[in-house]
């Protein structure tokens, strides 16, 4: 007993060792991200790079903060089109992926299978192929250099609908016939019953599809400055060589900071939705 006490302990000790290792490989990043945004510039220069900062400063911030004040428009406005565009997108997203997953999971029809076909293969093909089309066609609806010229494409963006359809695969359909014969209409059951049971699936697309919305600089269908997104407001200011590396390395952490707290929230609730979301017949 002693001997295999002592195996257990040294086994949990070794877990424990390794978890630890890997989290530190994994928050390497995000560890130097922030601690460049607090170097001097002279720090910043310096090769082989630093990880931390001997003299740490908020010169980088309040340079930054300089150049902002001195934008075109008014920096708010960036930050505005930013959040809308994400929000609404990302809504927009997440409703017709999971309305579109719905009917293609539960509902049988001459050509679903085809319908879904096409939407793996669509997953094959990168962003930089399908620009040209996406132009030519959001120019036919006047869609050009407005909002919609970003919020309408991300609302059908494959990835959203491949990954609500494997979930909604999984409900029971006992229970939306239970639902049916209780009275409950189509919609009624997509929302109360549906919805609910796949909340893993949607934040996980919350988190993708916020992180995407968020980094797009939407320059290829924007070109009027006050309907333009924060990371080309940021790109645009820090464009001054290299006396702007300081606010250039706090733009980064800025950007950062919205996905990364979209993600550390919903990441607590997936872990606890998955875990009491099974449904046994």
């Amino acid at each position: 007993m002693a001997q295999k006490h002592a195996r257990g302990v040294f086994g949990n000790l070794s877990n424990l060792v390794f978890l630890l290792l890997m989290a530190g490989i994994f928050m390497f990043p995000l560890v130097f991200i922030i601690a460049r945004a607090f170097m001097p510039l002279d720090e910043l220069l310096r090769f082989p790079p630093l990880f931390f900062p001997r003299n740490p400063t908020f010169q980088n911030f309040v340079d930054l903060a300089n150049l902002m004040a001195g934008s075109w428009v008014p920096f708010g406005r960036y930050i505005f089109n930013t959040v809308f565009i994400t929000v609404v997108g990302s809504f927009g997203h997440i409703m017709v992926a999971s309305l579109a997953a719905y009917v293609l999971a539960k509902h049988k029809f001459p050509g679903a299978t085809a319908m879904f076909t096409i939407v793996i293969f669509s997953l094959m093909f990168a962003p930089q192929v399908t620009m040209i089309p996406n132009y030519l066609i959001l120019t036919r609806l006047r869609f050009i250099d407005t909002y919609w010229a970003l919020i309408i494409p991300a609302f059908a963006l494959p990835i959203g609908l491949f990954l609500m359809k494997q979930f909604m695969e999984q409900l029971h359909d006992s229970l939306l016939e239970s639902a049916k014969i209780d009275g409950a209409n189509e919609l009624t059951i997509f929302m109360v019953i549906a919805m609910p049971m796949v909340k893993p699936a949607w934040l996980t697309l919350m988190i993708i599809s916020v992180q995407q919305m968020w980094n797009m600089d939407g320059r290829s269908y924007i070109f009027t400055e006050q309907y333009k997104m924060l990371p080309i407001a940021f790109q645009q200011i820090v464009q001054g060589g290299i006396a702007r590396t300081g606010p250039a390395a706090v733009n980064v952490l800025v950007m950062l900071i919205v996905p990364l707290t979209v993600f550390l929230i919903n990441q607590a609730r997936m872990v606890e939705t998955m875990a009491t979301s099974g449904l046994k017949e």
